[in-house]
């Protein structure tokens, strides 16, 4: 089932998350299932769940868009561990659709995690993985990627999304 996008400003996106405890159910198998469908519907690399309303420790990230199921990855109650030098790069989010920006964040970074069965593992990701490690696993600690901008241009970001509001077109 494809599920809405929530977008900036639902308090969703700005809350902590709950981390998961019970493992190997056919609701969180349904539940991953539905957050690819919606994250290939919404034709991005990746989703995390307060990005549907809600507010579990769980992402999904495929950076083939669907196009190659090896790469899809689930992290549940995902830590960063590790992070390695520094890249700058343009980065948006299906949360605030038609807004990017330029974000500095590690090259590398190490996650620590749990996959659908409650197995713990850990992967390692360069480049764009680790852009959608860092910017997923915010999400799941109430951060958007505008977190990582100057102040001036969050301010600016956020003024045009309530003019949007305000016209009925952020909806």
């Amino acid at each position: 089932m494809i599920h809405p996008i929530v977008l900036f400003g639902d308090p969703v996106l700005e809350r902590e998350t709950e981390k998961v405890t019970v493992f190997d159910t056919p609701e969180l198998r349904q539940l991953l299932e539905d957050m690819f469908e919606s994250m290939y519907a919404a034709r991005g690399v990746g989703l995390a769940a307060p990005q549907i309303g809600i507010a579990k420790r769980i992402a999904v990230i495929d950076l083939s868009v669907g196009s190659d199921a090896e790469q899809r990855l689930v992290l549940i109650n995902p830590e960063i561990i590790a992070r390695e030098g520094m890249q700058t790069g343009e980065e948006g989010c299906l949360s605030l659709p038609g807004f990017r920006e330029q974000v500095s964040r590690p090259t590398k970074v190490t996650v620590r995690a749990h996959n659908a069965l409650g197995e713990s593992f850990e992967t390692t990701g360069d480049g764009l993985l680790a852009r959608a490690l860092l910017h997923e696993t915010d999400h799941l600690h109430g951060r958007l990627y505008i977190q990582h901008v100057s102040a001036l241009k969050r301010d600016l970001i956020r003024r045009k999304v309530k003019k949007l509001v305000k016209a009925g077109e952020w909806n």
